[in-house]
């Protein structure tokens, strides 16, 4: 039997609330990967963000002359989107993909009918909504629109409209709303809904309660009712379920889908990394050498002595969740070390560790030789501490440390080994369960963890760090060498395939759907 032939599309429109607003790791995933999809579908790619003005002009650049044709219909002529201010341009990320950030204040007196519309045709319980609920959704209602209005510019005629396969994608609960849209208004878009952790996976780890000891009784619906999570986890289990494409970004999440959305994801998207953004040759050891003289001289003035060129630089940053990220764990792993150095026969160098959590506000430490320096700001470059980028620092570590409770994937730990910063991570995170299958895990530490060996990890994770200090230095930069190998294989150019398996299943549900719709008589063709 002949391979069927893939469906490809014409056009992706992707949404996301961190398009051109970077507030946590869907960011990193978006805007590494664009390079790709640019590169497979030139100007074919068009991102739909919030638009926060001078906040979002930090990665967005306006320009007038990208889709030229439908900025000038959409101002010049009344549309059902008249009422919502939009600004096209490009995200100021490698592969410059299209990107249209829009308001959607209009919708506030609208906002019940949505909800109702919502309830009525596809069962969203918006009443017990809460907190940041609202705008995300009518963010999600707003783009659906938008989407609508490019669809109709694009496919004026009536041939193109009949050939026409654009994917429309959108990322977690907040952007879901959108599905829902061109779902009920704009039925030829296929659309795709990726869920980068649950919210209720999330939400029971994070309020202490066993995910995974009792992971199999666990129901969804009961366990939103007693998180106060009804609403934002109806959402999120609807769009898994009305999308044509369901994905998520690991085993370990699909499994959460299964037990938590009672909905099967259709195909794992694992997140890759753009390799662009590491600095090759003589410019990564200039980088490396400025970012550990930087982070020697910072570290020296937060401790009140000076730092010896020689110190171990050890780096954890994240979200500010205690728990779920491995922080509390860090923590007792650091005062373990301490505690093995002070008994060790041996003269071991210092270790400074350096926790890069925003908000995370907390006085510098010293203890015998192992130093924590607290570093709680976003680093976009405009901190007070270093005025520099996050991987401006993280490229002058020597180990990295991200003993995640709950991680669906695990960018930071990846980001780190695409920097040739060695790391130890956990079995619970999708990517140190994906490094633990590769072949060169010299470079990446993958710690088995469960609900009850916390204090097992912490020990681990200082038997670890003191282990790679007393490294010599070849085995160093082996080390070093093998977490790029890893990192390497998690490029977005041998992960993309997945996405285009992705488009392909959206695409022929759609065009069944259509087919179905429009010639209810006709055989199936897929």
């Amino acid at each position: 039997m002949a391979k069927q032939t893939s469906l490809s599309p014409d056009y992706i429109f992707e949404t996301s609330w961190e398009v051109c607003n970077r507030v946590g790791g869907i960011y990193a995933v978006l805007s590494t990967r664009a390079a790709s999809m640019q590169a497979e579908h030139p100007d074919k790619v068009v991102f739909f963000g919030p638009d926060f003005g001078a906040h979002s002009d930090t990665w967005f650049r306006e320009d007038k002359r990208v889709l030229k044709g439908w900025q000038s219909a959409i101002t010049h002529q009344p549309s059902p989107i008249s009422s919502i201010p939009i600004r096209v341009g490009r995200w100021d990320v490698p592969g410059k993909p299209i990107a249209v950030l829009l308001k959607f204040d209009a919708l506030w007196p609208q906002k019940d009918a949505i909800y109702a519309w919502a309830w009525d045709k596809f069962q969203v319980q918006s009443h017990a909504a809460y907190g940041d609920y609202d705008e995300s959704c009518l963010f999600g209602y707003a783009a659906g629109m938008v989407m609508e209005s490019l669809f109709h510019y694009l496919t004026a005629n009536a041939k193109a409209k009949a050939n026409a396969k654009f994917c429309a994608h959108a990322n977690e609960w907040q952007t879901a709303f959108s599905i829902f849209y061109l779902r009920d208004h704009c039925p030829e878009i296929a659309t795709l809904f990726t869920t980068h952790a649950t919210g209720i996976g999330r939400s029971i780890a994070g309020n202490g309660k066993p995910l995974y000891d009792y992971f199999e009784h666990y129901n969804g619906d009961q366990m939103a009712q007693e998180l106060n999570m009804v609403s934002k986890h109806s959402v999120e289990k609807q769009a898994a379920h009305w999308a044509d494409c369901f994905t998520t970004v690991s085993h370990i999440t699909a499994k959460e889908c299964k037990q938590l959305l009672d909905k099967e994801v259709d195909i794992e998207t694992p997140n890759g990394f753009e390799p662009t953004f590491v600095p090759k040759g003589e410019e990564f050891d200039l980088k490396r050498a400025e970012a550990r003289e930087l982070l020697r001289r910072v570290a020296g003035e937060q401790l009140g002595g000076v730092v010896p060129k020689n110190a171990l630089f050890v780096g954890i940053s994240g979200r500010l969740e205690w728990k779920n990220k491995g922080i509390d764990v860090f923590a007792a792993a650091l005062d373990r070390l301490a505690q093995k150095i002070y008994h060790s026969d041996q003269t071991e160098k210092e270790v400074v560790a350096f926790v890069m959590v925003p908000y995370l506000d907390r006085a510098p430490s010293r203890k015998g030789k192992v130093s924590a320096v607290f570093v709680p700001y976003y680093l976009d470059g405009n901190d007070p501490l270093f005025g520099k980028t996050y991987y401006d620092l993280l490229i002058g570590l020597d180990v990295t440390v991200f003993p995640s409770y709950y991680e669906p994937w695990g960018y930071t730990p990846l980001e780190s080994c695409a920097f040739h910063v060695p790391t130890i991570t956990t079995s619970l995170a999708g990517f140190g369960a994906w490094a633990a299958c590769q072949k060169d895990q010299y470079g990446v530490v993958v710690i088995n963890r469960n609900d009850s060996n916390f204090d097992e990890v912490a020990d681990h994770i200082a038997d670890d760090l003191l282990r790679f200090d007393r490294l010599s230095g070849e085995d160093k930069a082996r080390a070093r060498k093998e977490a790029a190998a890893i990192a390497g294989r998690a490029d977005w150019k041998h992960f993309f395939k997945y996405y285009r398996e992705a488009y392909d299943i959206a695409l022929r549900k759609a065009l069944k759907r259509v087919q179905d719709r429009n010639n209810p008589q006709m055989p199936e063709l897929f």
